[in-house]
């Protein structure tokens, strides 16, 4: 079994790969397709949320024990401009690139934790985990 697996983003080839890579860990450790499906599309957003805001960053993935509850933590982390209000960007329907505004709000519902912080000038870490059910 894979132990942490990380991405540096820096281009769009990059997103596809955390994805696979998320797609690849998430079914070895016997998730559903479903929730593999809600893995990958999580890791997407946090991928592409990197490339658009930060220009890079890290995208790791790994499997995670919590007193015999299993999981797939996925942490984003950038030293981007860091997000100036984590409220409104967890808004649906908020956007700064133009896009459907589905991004974080989305990514919370996909995954079972969620959680952000960012600091305006220093970046952002994003932790997320989905539970094995």
């Amino acid at each position: 079994m894979h132990t942490q697996s990380c991405v540096e983003i820096k281009n769009e080839w990059n997103i596809v790969q955390a994805r696979q890579l998320g797609r690849e860990l998430s079914k070895e450790l016997g998730f559903q397709t479903v929730d593999q499906a809600r893995i990958t599309t999580a890791i997407s957003e946090l991928a592409r949320n990197i490339y658009l805001y930060a220009n890079d960053g890290i995208i790791t993935v790994e499997p995670f024990n919590n007193m015999g509850k299993l999981g797939l933590k996925v942490v984003s982390s950038d030293k981007g401009p860091g997000i100036k209000d984590i409220r409104k960007a967890m808004e649906d329907g908020y956007t700064t690139s133009g896009g459907l505004g589905a991004g974080l709000p989305g990514v919370k519902r996909l995954m079972d934790e969620f959680k952000i912080h960012s600091q305006e000038g220093s970046g952002t870490e994003i932790v997320a985990i989905k539970w094995l059910r």
